[in-house]
Order: C-alpha cells, then sequence, then structure tokens
C-alpha cells in the first residue's frame, strides 16, 4: 500500500462492539437502537490506513455527547 502524501486526509474505517437494544414484535424485529455512547474499545480495521487507527480511535472517543441511533418503524 502506497503511503499518504504528509498533510494528505487519511482514512481508516474500523468496528468495534457496542451495546444494542432491539424490540421484537410477532417474531420480527421492530426496532434496533445503538448505544454509542459507550467508549471505544478492542477496534478492528476494516479497511483503510492501519497505521492511522489509534489516532482515529482517539478523534472517534473524545467524549461528545453522542445520541443513539435508532433504525426501525
Amino acid at each position: 500500500m502506497t503511503k499518504p502524501r504528509p498533510g494528505a486526509p487519511r482514512r481508516v474505517v474500523f468496528q468495534y462492539l457496542v451495546p444494542v437494544h432491539v424490540e421484537v414484535e410477532d417474531g420480527l424485529v421492530h426496532s434496533v437502537t445503538v448505544i454509542d455512547e459507550t467508549p471505544v474499545e478492542h477496534p478492528t480495521v476494516v479497511e483503510g490506513d492501519a497505521d492511522y487507527l489509534k489516532e482515529a480511535v482517539k478523534a472517534a472517543n473524545d467524549g461528545q455527547p453522542w445520541p443513539s441511533w435508532q433504525f426501525g418503524f
């Protein structure tokens, strides 16, 4: 992989486990709420510059009051 130029934007996508609240009604998933106030722990690189992971996690885990995300109807 080619290293980006100094000062060029860097991109990394990572994943980590977070608690979710799942509502099931009549055997079907009704809604899912992702509780993303959880601190980032044990992230795994999905794609991008793995050398940037530590800095990216720090930026994503900076104490911002993120709301929960909800999916469903």
